[in-house]
Formats: structure tokens, C-alpha cells, sequence
């Protein structure tokens, strides 16, 4: 028996980085592990590595911008499973990276702040009352040191990250029955932080490649990550309170 056995796990961003890696360990630990994600065809196929492997899995393709799909992928979860036990809004991007605020184009702005913070109020809403059916349900929000305890390459990443922080203190009291952290992560290697990286090279003139190369020397393992959160969804978790950092 795993920590998170036969439990209902949502993972949205959970193709790839701290939420794919989140998504498989729910899995190994007994989970039904559900995957939500912008990337059909990344998020097919981690599904299939779960299943691949004896674990449960699913896949929804979703654009966690649009009130109507998730709505609609939430009331299809809901239905089929009667509740949800953990929810991780993982889902992000980092646009307008390195950009001055009189150089910030209002579109990467937009997009940053409809995925990640948006992005978060909308699955919240839709999983709310998934998550209150549960018997013991824990809300999982990725937020970043950026924007929390310090700045970030990107404006409007930075907001939107302070942005997840601030709503937990909302989230707690409307969803009393149900336990909510934000997590911080440091400098993990994500495909979303490993493209940071190498736009802030090349921005400066040096080698792309070479600066991921170095990075990783230094950055932390979405694995790492995924251990906390995976504590944190299980009963192990449950004297823990507000805000978790991690490397």
C-alpha cells in the first residue's frame, strides 16, 4: 500500500517538469494519477509511462485560460470519480523574460498572467467542489521564490507568482474542509527554467548551450520537488501549515 493509495490526484501542468514528476510519483504511490495539460501529446504520453509501468493514469487536454474548458474537463473528472483528494495547480509559463518594464509587451503580460494566476483561480473554481466531497482534501498551488521572496526575470511572472501566494489565504477559509499550501520552488531544472536560461544567454550574447550545460550543474532535480509535494498530499503531511520552500 502506497501513502496515496486509491486516492484522486489532479495534476494540471503535469506533463512535464515538477508537475510531471509529481504526476508519476502520486502514481508509484498508489494514486489514481490524473494529468491535465496544454500539450496533448506530451500529456498522452506520460500518461502512458505511468500506465507502462502498473500505475493508474489518465490525460485531459486543457487550456486552463478558458472558464468553458475547464469547467467542462472538472465536471468529466468529477463525474467519473465523485471527488478529488489532491490538486496541484502547477500549470505555468514565464513570458517577457528580461524585457524592461517600458520594453514589456503587453501580450507576454496577458499570456503570463491568464496561465499562471487565471489559470489557478479557474482550475480552484472548477475543482472546488470536487474537492469538499473528499473526505480530507489538500490544495497544492506552485508558486516561486520570485515574486514572494524576491524579484524574477520576468515582470509579469513575478506578479502572477506573488498573485498564487496571495490567494491561498482566500482558498483556506472558502475551503475550510480542505488543506492549502503554496510551494515555492528554487532553481529547479524545468523545461520552463532550462528556456530561461538560455534566453538570458543569448540575450547576452553567449552561448545557449553552454549556459544549460553549467546550470544544471546547480539546479535541483523536479524530482526533489515532487518528494515534498508528495508528503504534503499524503496523511504524513498533515501538520504542516502555509507555505513550503524548497531548493
Amino acid at each position: 500500500m502506497g501513502r496515496l493509495q486509491d486516492r484522486i490526484t489532479v495534476v494540471t501542468g503535469g506533463a512535464t517538469g515538477i508537475g510531471g514528476a509529481t504526476a508519476a510519483m502520486y502514481a508509484a504511490e498508489g494514486a489514481v494519477s490524473i494529468i491535465i495539460d496544454y500539450n496533448k501529446t506530451e500529456g498522452e504520453a506520460a500518461a502512458q509511462r505511468i500506465r507502462d509501468t502498473g500505475g493508474r493514469a489518465e490525460f485531459h487536454a486543457l487550456d486552463v485560460r478558458s472558464a468553458e474548458q475547464t469547467a467542462q474537463v472538472f465536471e468529466r473528472i468529477g463525474t467519473t470519480h465523485g471527488h478529488i483528494d489532491t490538486l496541484v495547480c502547477s500549470a505555468g509559463v514565464l513570458m517577457g523574460a528580461y524585457s524592461g518594464i517600458a520594453d514589456l509587451e503587453e501580450e507576454a503580460w496577458d499570456t503570463t498572467i491568464d496561465t499562471n494566476l487565471k489559470g489557478t483561480y479557474l482550475t480552484t473554481k472548477y475543482a472546488a467542489q470536487w474537492l469538499r466531497r473528499a473526505e480530507h482534501s489538500v490544495l497544492l498551488l506552485i508558486a516561486s521564490g520570485a515574486g514572494v521572496r524576491g524579484g524574477s526575470s520576468s515582470f509579469a511572472y513575478a506578479a502572477s507568482k506573488a498573485g498564487i501566494h496571495g490567494m491561498q489565504y482566500n482558498f483556506a477559509s472558502d475551503l475550510s474542509t480542505t488543506r492549502v499550501h503554496v510551494i515555492c520552488p528554487g532553481g529547479i531544472a524545468t523545461p520552463l527554467k532550462l528556456l530561461n536560461i538560455a534566453q538570458g544567454a543569448s540575450a547576452r550574447g553567449e552561448d545557449s548551450d553552454a549556459a544549460i550545460k553549467d546550470a544544471r550543474k546547480s539546479l535541483g532535480d523536479p524530482a526533489g520537488v515532487a518528494k515534498v509535494l508528495t508528503f504534503l498530499a499524503s496523511d504524513d503531511g498533515d501538520y504542516v501549515r502555509g507555505t513550503i520552500f524548497t531548493r
